[in-house]
């Protein structure tokens, strides 16, 4: 039965024969069987809509060529469940086509420490991506066929989703995206059950589903989500359509079960044990799998597949180094660099996809677009999409870079970021416009919490570069590295780091940027102050005014504010009294992580940190640091009332 399923890859046929409508409704039947004795077991998770998607989960998997041999390829098919809650049939579907055995799904559904979680994690072999908040599944998609296309590969695209998420604002922006890159290969499916948690979806929030898809430039298909032979024909369709294209499954919640057909309550409630064995009956199934099941949840663990972010051979060439004259803004020597790597890739088998919501000259990625117009990807005022796109496609053989303001790149767009990090996705994220330095622009644009955002999260690499050389480094640094990188700039231009004599750039030619090192710019012997990113240079400011009062300031330059050095701390405490010096949420900070950083060390010292206690005024930005307690001036009065 499983040999003729996994035979019809690319759709060889057609139509489907009897012995293949045989094999489907068995393969249903028998899956059905596994999703309620795992939520039994469970006594958690949603059986309904699993039921009601079994055949089109079924009818996926076999047409596309993903299989557990290529699970862990990116030249193949990809397979993005957004409506994560029916993991119950995607991981039945799994292990019956082969990826695991069934006795290790059984026993272990929902149980901790088990890979086999109540929503899809690309732990288990032949999960593409871990969702769980609906809506997300469609940008995911959109993005791991746009990797595709970008590196000419004829690999499809398969986004299953329910019906109730139909809502949600990120897939309309998905849809538009995929439209607007000529996506004709992805394909997605719509469980249409009628029913979410809160009762009958036309009653929840009534939408013109069809309608919508259509409006966006989407190829409509429609069948019976229960009926191998129509959800076979209508995916064949869609496969072979130029244009980007969705299959609305009609189905029923529950299926299969007559107690269980279109009642909303079994959404997300599994079945008691006397209404499990009704069921199994029912569906001509062995009731006694779910003692097998309970027992096997108190044995041991099975493995799951363990998922890297993985960096990409790309060539980021030699940095340029700017002179002790030059005063430019850290974002411009990040574009300059950016389209000085684009120049030396273009056209190579890996593509460097630089994604944009309408603000390229602002954020100076324009220079690449000119360079490299097809691995530049405008996605316009859509930055929740954007985030997942851009993430997904990164996990799908392209280098990903996304630059925007701070505000809508991060902490707009905070649970796609992550998800991001969930998903082990290689991100890098640019973004200008933090802190305070956003100018006229005003407390609405202030990114005031970056680093308290990405502190939340585990697998981001978090660096606030200090001037134009060390962006330019950074920069080209963070285009090799595995794993999720975000690059926080300010707007305005910043002088030129130099030498203790001022002859020579701090950070050139001979720099390496590693990740965590603090640099001692300036040496002194009274106090320290921990300056991140283009405070740095207020802080050099603070020093020459501290000289003329007799006290001696060293100054750290801190690039990596969540990756504080230990030596350096250690010693910087034993000299004296240390002050932290940020444009940033003074609770969340640069601060903040440097008194975490000594109760860790279990060391005793002053620590005074200076940042932004308020939202910011609206005005030039030296303007705005005077009126917020940052300037130079500030910190002077700081350390010398210390």
């Amino acid at each position: 039965m499983k040999e003729l399923l996994l035979s019809l890859t690319h759709f060889p046929k057609d139509e489907l024969d009897e012995a293949e409508l045989a094999a489907f409704r068995r393969a249903a039947k028998t899956c059905r069987g596994w999703i309620l004795t795992m939520t039994t077991a469970a006594n958690s998770g949603h059986p309904g809509g699993s039921m009601s998607s079994i055949e089109m989960y079924l009818l996926t998997y076999a047409v596309s060529d993903l299989r557990r041999q290529n699970a862990d390829d990116i030249n193949r098919d990809f397979i993005v469940i957004s409506h994560g809650h029916t993991a119950p049939a995607a991981y039945s579907t799994l292990a019956y086509l082969g990826f695991f055995d069934p006795t290790e799904l059984l026993g272990n559904f929902r149980r901790v420490g088990s890979p086999f979680q109540g929503h899809v994690e690309r732990s288990v072999r032949g999960i593409d991506w871990a969702s769980g908040n609906l809506g997300q599944g469609l940008a995911a998609g959109v993005g791991y066929a746009l990797a595709q296309k970008k590196r000419q590969n004829n690999g499809h695209v398969f986004v299953l989703m329910g019906d109730g998420e139909q809502t949600k604002g990120q897939v309309s922006e998905a849809r538009r995206i995929a439209v607007k890159e000529g996506l004709d290969n992805i394909t997605a499916l719509i469980d249409f059950n009628h029913i979410q948690i809160s009762g009958f979806v036309e009653e929840v929030m009534p939408v013109q589903y069809k309608k919508l898809w259509e409006v966006d430039g989407w190829q409509v298909y429609e069948c019976d989500g229960h009926d191998p032979s129509n959800i076979y024909s209508a995916l064949k369709k869609a496969y072979e359509d130029q244009r980007p294209s969705v299959v609305v499954c009609n189905t029923t919640m529950g299926k299969g079960v007559s107690f269980m057909e279109a009642i909303p309550d079994f959404h997300g409630r599994a079945l008691s044990k006397e209404l499990y064995v009704k069921a199994m009956e029912e569906l001509g199934e062995d009731p006694s799998m779910l003692e097998d099941a309970l027992r096997a949840r108190k044995g041991p663990l099975p493995n799951g597949r363990a998922v890297y972010p993985t960096s990409l051979p790309i060539e980021v060439g030699n940095p340029f180094v700017y002179p002790p004259t030059a005063k430019m803004d850290n974002r411009s020597a990040f574009g300059k660099a950016l389209a000085n790597i684009g120049d030396l890739n273009y056209g190579k088998p890996v593509p460097v996809l630089v994604f944009d919501c309408d603000l390229a000259s602002s954020v100076r990625v324009d220079e690449f677009a000119k360079k490299c117009p097809d691995w530049f990807i405008e996605t316009g005022i859509q930055e929740h999409a954007t985030a997942t796109v851009a993430g997904a496609s990164s996990c799908a053989g392209a280098v990903s870079v996304w630059a925007d303001f701070g505000v809508f790149g991060l902490s707009e767009v905070y649970n796609q970021q992550r998800l991001n990090d969930i998903n082990r996705t290689n991100l890098k994220l640019f973004l200008t416009h933090v802190g305070l330095d956003v100018g006229e622009d005003g407390m609405t644009h202030q990114c005031i919490d970056y680093c308290g955002l990405l502190r939340n999260l585990f697998g981001w690499k978090s660096v606030v570069p200090i001037d134009p050389n060390q962006t330019d480094k950074v920069t080209r640094w963070a285009l090799c590295q595995e794993g999720n990188v975000c690059v926080a700039m300010g707007r305005s231009k910043v002088p030129v780091l130099t030498k203790e004599y001022g002859v020579t750039p701090f950070y050139d030619e001979d720099y390496v940027f590693n990740y965590g090192t603090i640099d001692m710019i300036r040496d002194g012997h009274d106090a320290s102050v921990f300056a991140m990113g283009h405070m740095v240079y207020r802080a050099l400011q603070a020093r020459k005014l501290l000289e003329e009062k007799g006290v001696s300031l060293r100054v750290y330059g801190v690039s990596c504010p969540l990756a504080l050095d230990d030596e350096v701390v250690t010693e910087a405490v034993k000299m004296g009294p240390i002050f932290t010096y940020e444009d940033h949420h003074i609770r969340t900070g640069l601060g903040q992580e440097m008194i975490s950083k000594l109760q860790r060390l279990d060391l005793r010292g002053r620590v005074k940190p200076l940042g932004v206690w308020r939202f910011g005024d609206s005005g030039p930005s030296e303007e705005v640091f005077e009126a917020m307690g940052l300037d130079s001036k500030a910190l002077v009065h700081c350390i010398l009332q210390e």
